[in-house]
């Protein structure tokens, strides 16, 4: 901490600033541990490092139309200029970059390219979020292992089951129950129904490669239950607003659910702008006692105590906070006994993308836009290795028409005007979400000589591709192009945008669990090993990546261990 920054320790006393939990983040992990600490009548502080954002109040384009904004929704070149990373985030534009950071507000260092995508707010990201809630299958949490590439998590989907039901129904997942073995059911409200071309692609990949092109499971209220009532969220009116923030509550957001849900029980207490330094570990008690934070705007430096603290500030920051955790008992990281923190980085490849015009259908249209999509649930690897690479990969897609029919030349007068009044091609795109390997050399680290406005270390992001990535992108290409060509997509247009890893924005690991303390950070109950009333129930807890999207895995996580962590509390063994 640099000298000029004040330092205000304990300024109403100890006991004022002692909690039974303290929980960093307020994000999609940390909204659901406030929730479930909450409800069980611990007292929680929540440390959120962003501004405050309450539900309906801080959308502020939520119900605004394109033509309302001073550029129409789109990006300025002043704005690209100086936001050259944070303006490649996926929907970031004038609707929505309230939400996201600036790029020199928050920096980090790039020993290899990564787009590092961050939204500090209360609410974090998931205000802004993809709300794909497809389950992990079995054979997620085992394949490193079992094929060779990596270690398997210390508990198997059958421990982690019942909390997904738990998160589903509280959230709202629309959905239906295919029976797939790669994508297992959950308990899912009406599923969006596929429109005509999206029925063909069904049928045909069915019938010619006997894979499974389904309704997507997504975060969204498809039906009114009093579930969601309570809640005071409403049925999804497919707006396809979503990233502005819903003001009717129709997906999940921690803003509108998770954190109202807390507060209503009286024990729960939010402070945004607090950047936390650090977590307070004690030699002599051999535990954690609090937090340290840094005030975002005046920098001065308060603690908080508590008997529990969860870690939930999302992958990169939560390997920060930790890293910069020291203590004369763990000099390099809380709980890093095993030298693995900050290392076994790993994202989502999402470098694959493919798009073309089907013929036909003209007769057809949809009575929404829909704001989910069809997914395809992982084909490759799954009993056993069939490809000359390792993991798999979902696919995501979806068909629509051209809302205009623009085929008419010249494109003036009366024949052009009365072209625009019937709907052009069906088009139809595909892109992947595929598994990588968790590799110690994919790792973040703390500078030793640059930091932050607040005093922080900055990060240093090291992680990159390598030869099986490639070799999943050109598979997925390749069976990708058959499949749209066996669907009678013409002229397919294949494309493997190289983007740094980063734009998925689906970075884990580096705190991971394993059964072994020597190999891993976490055990099964996302307990730190060396650390006992510390949980990392974010991103940086996943052991591999799976192919699957990884949040609702976080919350069923977290709720788990919140179960777990106040019983242990409550025995006295906290």
């Amino acid at each position: 901490m640099p000298d000029s920054t004040s330092v205000n320790i304990n300024s109403k006393g100890k006991m004022a600033n002692t909690y039974g939990a303290i929980v960093i983040g307020s994000g999609i992990s940390g909204g659901w541990a406030a929730k479930e600490l909450c409800e069980k009548g611990i007292k929680t502080l929540v440390l959120e490092r962003g501004r405050d954002v309450q539900h309906i109040k801080d959308y502020p384009t939520a119900n605004l139309s394109r033509w309302e904004l001073p550029h129409r929704g789109n990006i300025t070149q002043e704005t690209r200029r100086n936001n050259p990373l944070i303006t490649k985030a996926a929907g970031y534009d004038e609707t929505t970059q309230h939400f996201f950071v600036k790029d020199a507000d928050h920096p980090y260092i790039q020993e290899k390219p990564f787009d590092w995508i961050r939204g500090y707010q209360v609410g974090g990201k998931s205000l802004t979020w993809g709300r794909a809630c497809a389950r992990w299958s079995p054979y997620d949490f085992t394949a490193p292992n079992r094929y060779g590439y990596g270690e398997s998590f210390p508990i198997g989907y059958d421990d982690i089951k019942d909390w997904y039901s738990h998160v589903e129904k509280f959230i709202g997942v629309t959905g239906n129950k295919d029976g797939i073995a790669s994508m297992p059911d959950g308990e899912f409200l009406a599923p969006y129904e596929l429109n005509a071309v999206e029925k063909h692609f069904q049928k045909t990949i069915k019938e010619k490669f006997g894979r499974h092109y389904v309704p997507g499971r997504w975060a969204h209220i498809s039906e009114a239950k009093e579930t969601y009532a309570e809640q005071n969220r409403s049925q999804c009116q497919n707006r396809n607003l979503c990233m502005r923030g819903c003001p009717l509550g129709g997906y999940f957001s921690s803003v509108s659910s998770t954190l109202p849900w807390a507060n209503k029980t009286g024990n729960l207490t939010i402070r945004p702008d607090s950047v936390v330094h650090s977590v307070i570990y004690d030699d002599q008690k051999k535990k954690a006692l609090g937090v340290r934070v840094i005030d975002a705007i005046t920098k001065e430096a308060t603690e908080f105590f508590a008997d529990i603290i969860f870690v939930n500030a999302s992958a990169l920051n939560s390997n920060l906070i930790l890293l910069n955790s020291t203590s004369s008992r763990f000099p390099n990281g809380l709980g890093n006994d095993s030298g693995t923190l900050g290392k076994y980085i790993c994202f989502h490849n999402y470098r694959g993308s493919m798009w073309g015009y089907v013929d036909g259908f003209e007769d057809w249209y949809y009575k929404v836009s829909k704001p989910v999509e069809c997914i395809m649930a992982n084909f490759r690897n799954v009993e056993k290795k069939e490809t000359d690479f390792v993991g798999g990969y979902v696919v995501y897609s979806g068909a629509s028409r051209e809302k205009l029919n623009a085929s008419v030349e010249p494109q003036l007068g009366a024949a052009y005007k009365e072209a625009m009044s019937e709907p052009g091609r069906w088009s139809v795109y595909m892109y992947m979400q595929g598994e990588t390997i968790a590799k110690e050399s994919n790792h973040v680290r703390l500078s030793k000589d640059q930091k932050d406005q607040w005093g922080i270390p900055l990060l240093i992001t090291s992680v990159g591709y390598d030869d099986n990535d490639d070799k999943m992108v050109k598979d997925f290409l390749e069976q990708g192009k058959a499949m749209m060509e066996a669907c009678g997509v013409k002229e397919v247009n294949t494309y493997d945008n190289k983007q740094p890893p980063g734009l998925d924005i689906h970075e884990m690991g580096g705190c991971r669990m394993g059964s072994d303390p020597k190999t891993s950070m976490l055990n099964e109950w996302n307990q730190l090993h060396h650390c006992k009333n510390v949980f990392v129930t974010d991103g940086a807890c996943m052991t591999s990546t799976g192919s699957q999207s990884p949040s609702i895995l976080y919350m069923a996580f977290t709720a788990r261990a919140v179960k777990y962590a106040v019983e242990e509390m409550r025995k006295g063994n906290l």
